[in-house]
């Protein structure tokens, strides 16, 4: 079933899923929900929908899809609009008529085919998915089918069946039911477990491959063990590699130093929801800027390039278009629903995205939406601007007053508040100039015995821009690093010692 808003539209979710099924050949049933709204406009959605399937190389038969209008608060559906029917009936009667149904033979050779994966503190990796036909039992030996090779005699530690959200161990399973199994070593997407005998793989899956890299350090900061529980690589190196047995996009890849590891993932924000779930389980850890992985072809560097969803209040449109083209964005879409929202749609290299959802939702005066799917790799685009200012650095440790804060007012806008506890390196603000500052931003007032009518008045300082990690991670240059703690998110240079910085800016100049 294709489930889509009588008023929002195909969304980019919509395309992705949509071009998955279509790609299946699965039969489609199209539901019109919501159709109770004040602003619903179902046959324009319908139309939009039609586009959708043809933009995305649907053949004459998967175009040929009924339709049903649903009221889901309510509990309704309609074959036509204005029917009297009352329930649910004519949905459930068209899933009967339109998708057959499924084909097992318990008897037949067993073929399970591994669509996701979990893990288990105490039964380890798990693999989850349909089992096709067949049937499979604890203790009993078969034959993993994987992309290079079979091997034989692997047998089951574990094996769970479904119930709700539930999983509930049973000896065995058969054609049909939907399971996960423990006990298979090195298992991944797309593999097959068969029979001992005469093992069958399915078609493999493929997975989408990471497009973002990021560098995860070991916090060696001055404050480094204070507010944590996991510091040291080991502790690291184990918590991503436990990650990447759970969540497939997430690759690991080991440096030749030993206090960072390479994350590769899909996108930025995937990547600061692992940082942020390991922030939360106790991890302290620096992470860099986040960078493409790109590809080489007959001597050609690729870069991956994302089709880029926004729906905007139709003031903005000029600005985001503008700012979108800044970063080798190209408008490839622009509807006017003429209810005060645009919706757009771009090309734009991965690199463009990176720094640029803040950036959007400013400009948008939080009013817009943003999706991105990836799209295809192209010949790398050239340089992108990144971030225009410099920062405001710390020069010595100590905690931040009110009386150097206010200094730095006309330098620009501070990033920590007053009585912040900084060292040497940290990153204390964003300077309004290209270029960045050392400061002393623990500089307190010095107190006489004289008294005049204005020392003592009050300084009213400007609030601070305290940045969450998903805007930290975006703010941050090339040689500038994200601190992170279960208690706080710090910017720092890559280099504390403000001399080795001034030396190295001279040797990359030269």
């Amino acid at each position: 079933m294709l489930l889509v808003d009588a008023s929002e539209g195909p969304l980019p979710q919509t395309r992705f899923v949509l071009k998955k099924a279509l790609a299946l050949r699965l039969p489609i049933i199209l539901v019109i929900n919501k159709i109770d709204r004040p602003d619903a406009r179902i046959e324009e959605v319908i139309s939009e929908t039609y586009d959708l399937f043809i933009d995305l190389g649907a053949e004459e038969h998967q175009i040929d899809f009924p339709i049903l209008y649903t009221n889901s608060k309510l509990g309704v559906s309609h074959r036509k609009l204005g029917d009297e029917s009352a329930d649910l009936q004519p949905l459930l009667q068209t899933i009967i008529d339109r998708i057959p149904a499924p084909e097992g033979d318990d008897e037949a050779n067993p073929q399970f085919l591994v669509t996701n994966l979990d893990y288990d503190s105490y039964v380890g990796q798990i693999a989850v998915g349909r089992l096709q036909s067949g049937r499979l039992e604890m203790n009993k030996p078969y034959s993993l089918c994987a992309k290079e090779k079979i091997v034989s005699g692997v047998k089951l530690s574990a094996l769970y069946t479904f119930y709700g959200l539930t999983k509930k161990p049973v000896t065995s399973a058969e054609s049909g039911d939907i399971i996960s199994l423990a006990g298979v070593e090195n298992v991944t997407i797309g593999d097959t477990i068969s029979s001992l005998d005469n093992p069958q793989a399915l078609p493999r899956l493929i997975v989408d491959e990471p497009t973002v890299s990021m560098i995860f350090y070991v916090n060696d900061g001055p404050f480094a063990g204070k507010e944590g529980k996991y510091l040291t690589s080991r502790h690291l190196l184990e918590r991503l590699e436990k990650e990447s047995l759970r969540n497939v996009a997430i690759k690991i890849r080991k440096l030749d130093r030993t206090d960072a590891f390479e994350v590769c993932g899909r996108g930025e924000l995937q990547m600061a929801v692992l940082i942020e779930t390991m922030r939360r389980e106790g991890y302290e850890l620096m992470v860099s800027k986040p960078q493409v992985i790109t590809k080489k072809q007959d001597g050609t560097t690729l870069e991956p390039v994302e089709r880029l969803f926004l729906d905007i209040p139709e003031e903005f449109v000029g600005r985001i278009t503008e700012k979108l083209s800044i970063r080798k964005g190209r408008l490839e879409s622009l509807v006017n629903k003429g209810s005060g929202r645009v919706s757009m749609e771009f090309l734009i290299p991965s690199r463009g995205l990176i720094g640029f959802r803040s950036q959007f939702l400013t400009d948008t005066k939080g009013g817009g939406v943003m999706n991105s799917l990836l799209e295809d790799y192209a010949p790398w685009f050239g340089l992108i601007p990144q971030r225009s200012t410099g920062v405001l650095v710390a020069d010595r440790a100590g905690r931040v007053t009110g009386y150097a804060s206010f200094a730095m007012e006309d330098r620009g806008e501070m990033v920590v508040a007053v009585g912040t506890d900084v060292y040497a390196g940290m990153i204390v603000g964003e300077r309004n100039r290209t270029q960045d500052i050392n400061v002393n931003i623990v500089k307190e007032k010095k107190l006489t015995n004289m008294r005049a009518s204005t020392s003592d008045a009050t300084v009213i300082l400007r609030p601070p821009r305290i940045l969450s990690l998903d805007q930290a991670i975006e703010f941050i240059a090339e040689d500038e690093l994200v601190e992170v703690t279960p208690l706080n998110v710090r910017l720092r240079k890559m280099e504390l010692d403000a001399t080795r910085r001034q030396m190295k800016a001279r040797r990359e100049e030269s």
